[in-house]
């Protein structure tokens, strides 16, 4: 905890700061929340996504259970059929709150599960069975993965695993070895990862869009944007000075606050109007924004919520447009102005026809020039009064404007002397 609480916020990696957070309320209440972060290598990426498992509560389980079965809701193949009180026979520990890796050289059986070479090999009493994988392992907890756009890059059968574990909530595994039955596992899992886009093979949302958009949000990583943040960054490295801050703890469960009224319609709006692609972009800005709700100890998560959020949640499923285009409209909403649907609206006789995010932007952008040129007082007054334009602004008609020609007419290029319109330069060598 402390360590994490001694890194040093800066505007670079505030983000970050944020969706670590609240992921971490998210998993406390049982919930799977996934996180990415993008960024220039460097800028301590990987260091607050690992210093922060400090912040993650034990868990407790199943005595010696590899699956990490929670005694009330018991999962594995070993205890899920037991009753209560053959679980209580059994007995239960308190386990620090898994935080596993998966690297670049992973297999899938080592990720998912394969079988227990140690009992298979025991000379004694050899028995086949399945040792768990990472993944497994981590229920409850989290899973890491750097530079995970590698990982998609060169494993893609790594990219279908995370692709069912991310799919739902809860995730599920299938472990499959010959000889032995199917096992196939129900996993609360966060996945956190990180990766430098600018490097090959390029951003995650390029390789595989599908897994892209499995996580919840996404955070560019930027750097410090002042020296005096650097000074904190190396006075904190060396011991000599720390800065505590304080880190903002889930306060009661997620199950209290409640998403308002308003929040769904606005992002039932944004997902119709904005022409979005898919439903996981608006589950996981109502998740993010009721989240932040309960680390503020709000028990109603609105559209002010939804504005500090909405960004991350987007950044990786839309293009720079749509977003300010969404930014717009919200930013809107909270002002208490209204706003056009994107979308025309459908009347009794005719269907709505969608307009493009980029249309609709220039459309707005060109009803503000026009009301400003309408109320603005230095338009030239002709006596001519506008075709019914409200403000009383005077619009000049061309073809009823007298236009005055110069006194003197021009001189032909070919009459001027050279000097007027061809400058010679010589240098100090007469060239």
């Amino acid at each position: 905890m402390h360590e994490y609480i001694r890194l040093i916020r800066h505007t670079g990696n505030r983000d970050l700061f944020r969706a670590v957070e609240m992921s971490v309320a998210a998993l406390v209440n049982d919930r799977p929340f996934h996180i990415q972060a993008e960024g220039l290598r460097g800028t301590g990426k990987t260091t607050i996504m690992r210093m922060a498992r400090a912040l993650l509560p034990p868990i407790t389980r199943i005595k010696n259970c590899l699956y990490n079965c929670d005694p009330a809701a018991p999962h594995c193949p070993f205890h899920r059929h037991l009753s209560r009180d053959e679980i209580a026979v059994l007995g239960t520990e308190e386990v620090p709150r898994p935080f596993l890796e998966i690297s670049q050289a992973a297999k899938p059986g080592t990720v998912v599960g394969s079988i227990d070479l140690v009992k298979l090999t025991d000379p004694a009493k050899p028995l086949a069975a399945l040792l768990p994988g990472t993944i497994p392992q981590a229920h409850r907890g989290i899973v890491f993965i750097d530079e995970i756009n590698r990982l998609a890059d060169t494993s893609p059968e790594l990219a279908d695993i995370l692709l069912d574990v991310m799919g739902t909530r809860p995730g599920r595994v299938q472990i499959e070895e010959p000889g032995l039955p199917v096992v196939e596992l129900p996993v609360t899992v966060s996945i956190w990862a990180a990766s430098n886009p600018d490097e090959d093979p390029g951003p995650l949302n390029r390789i595989r869009k599908q897994l892209a958009d499995r996580f919840d949000l996404a955070v560019t990583m930027g750097r410090p944007d002042n020296s005096q943040d650097v000074v904190r960054i190396l006075a904190g490295e060396d011991n000599r000075q720390r800065v505590d801050l304080p880190v903002c703890q889930p306060l009661g469960s997620l199950q209290d606050v409640t998403p308002s009224q308003d929040l769904r319609e606005v992002l039932g709006r944004i997902y119709l109007e904005f022409n979005l692609e898919s439903l996981r972009s608006i589950t996981a800005m109502e998740t993010a924004a009721c989240l932040t709700a309960l680390l503020a100890g709000r028990p109603t998560a609105g559209v002010a919520e939804l504005m500090q959020v909405a960004p991350l949640a987007l950044m990786h499923r839309n293009n720079q447009e749509t977003i300010a285009a969404i930014m717009e409209f919200l930013n809107r909403l909270l002002c208490g102005q209204e706003y056009a649907p994107i979308n025309c609206v459908a009347s009794a006789t005719s269907p709505a026809k969608a307009v493009s995010p980029v249309a609709a932007l220039l459309s707005s952008l060109k009803s503000q020039i026009v009301n400003l040129l309408r109320n603005r007082p230095w338009l030239p007054d002709t006596g001519t009064q506008g075709s019914g334009q409200p403000g009383g602004a005077h619009i000049i008609d061309p073809l009823a404007t007298t236009i005055i020609a110069p006194p003197n007419p021009a001189t032909p290029i070919t009459h001027l002397p050279e000097d007027q319109f061809v400058t010679i330069e010589i240098n100090q060598h007469g060239r």
